[in-house]
C-alpha cells in the first residue's frame, strides 16, 4: 500500500511549485535542509522563514557577482588576497583600504603606476572583482581599446550616448595608459571619458609612466594637465616600484628604462 504524504511533503512541494513561481528555486533546497534543524532547535516560524531566505539573498548575490564579473571583461580573475604584498609591503593598507569600496561611494578614482611587471594590472582587476562583488558594475579595457570603442561611437555619432551610458558603471578600469601615444583625436576622446566620469563615477587607471611624461602620450601639455587634474582631484595614487614579477628567477635584473622610470617616481 502507497504511503500517504505527510503535511511535511506536502508543505515542501507547495514551497518547490512557490519558489519556482518566484524564480527562485534554491529556496526548495534551504527550506528542506533546514526544516528539521529548525524543528529540534526549536526555532520560531520566523527565524526559519529569515533563515531560507537569508540563504536565497546570499546565493543570489553570489550568483549576481559573478555575472559582473565575467560581463566586465577582465582578462583574468585576479583578487587582493593573490597578490603578493612581500614585494610591495608599502601598498598593503592603502590597497586594503580601497577593497571596502568606500572610493566608489565618493565616486574617487585610484591611479597605479610603476614599471611593467610590478602588479599593476593584478591590483586593478582584484580592485574590480571585489567592486563587482559589493554590487557594482564595472567595465575593463586598455586604453587603447577604449579609444577604439569611444572612436566608433564617434564615428556613429553616438558619443555623447555612449559616455551616458558608460556613467552608469561604478567602475571603469582603463590598463596601459601611456603604452602607445595617441593621435591628437584619440587623447580628445580619452579627455572626454575622463572628463564625464569626473565627480560621477570611478576610474581606476594604471599606467608605467609618471603623470610628468603624459604629455608625450596624449600629444599636448595643455590636454594632459586637464586630464590629470580631473583625475587626481579625488583620487588614490599608489607608485609600484621594484623590478617585474615576471622576471624573477630568470637571471634578469631589469628591464631598459626601468631604472629611468623609477628615478621619475622617486
Amino acid at each position: 500500500m502507497t504511503p500517504k504524504p505527510t503535511a511535511g511533503t506536502e508543505s515542501l512541494k507547495q514551497i518547490t511549485h512557490l519558489a519556482a513561481a518566484l524564480k527562485a528555486p534554491r529556496i526548495t533546497e534551504s527550506a528542506a535542509r533546514l526544516a528539521d534543524h529548525a524543528r529540534d532547535a526549536g526555532w520560531t516560524h520566523e527565524h526559519y522563514l529569515a533563515a531560507v531566505l537569508e540563504r536565497e539573498v546570499a546565493a543570489r548575490n553570489a550568483s549576481g557577482a559573478q555575472l559582473r564579473i565575467r560581463a566586465a571583461g577582465m582578462p583574468a580573475i585576479k583578487t587582493i588576497e593573490d597578490f603578493d604584498f612581500e614585494h610591495h609591503p608599502g601598498t598593503r593598507t592603502p590597497i586594503h583600504a580601497l577593497a571596502s569600496g568606500a572610493y566608489l561611494a565618493e565616486h574617487r578614482n585610484v591611479v597605479l603606476l610603476g614599471p611593467p611587471g610590478t602588479g599593476k594590472t593584478h591590483l586593478a582587476t582584484a580592485l574590480g572583482v571585489a567592486a563587482a562583488r559589493q554590487g557594482h558594475r564595472v567595465l575593463f579595457a586598455t586604453a587603447t581599446d577604449w579609444v577604439a570603442r569611444l572612436s566608433e561611437a564617434h564615428a556613429r555619432g553616438r558619443l555623447p550616448a555612449e559616455l551616458t551610458r558608460l556613467r552608469r558603471y561604478g567602475l571603469v578600469i582603463v590598463d596601459e595608459v601611456g603604452y602607445l601615444p595617441f593621435e591628437q583625436d584619440a587623447a580628445n576622446l580619452f579627455f572626454q571619458l575622463v572628463s564625464s566620469r569626473y565627480e560621477h563615477a570611478s576610474l581606476i587607471l594604471t599606467s608605467n609612466l609618471p603623470f610628468s611624461s603624459w604629455a608625450g602620450v596624449f600629444g599636448d601639455q595643455v590636454v594632459a594637465a586637464a586630464m590629470i587634474d580631473r583625475i587626481v582631484h579625488h583620487a588614490d595614487v599608489i607608485a609600484l616600484k621594484g623590478t617585474s614579477y615576471r622576471l624573477r628567477n630568470r637571471g634578469i635584473d631589469t628591464l631598459p628604462s626601468i631604472k629611468a622610470e623609477q628615478e621619475s617616481l622617486h
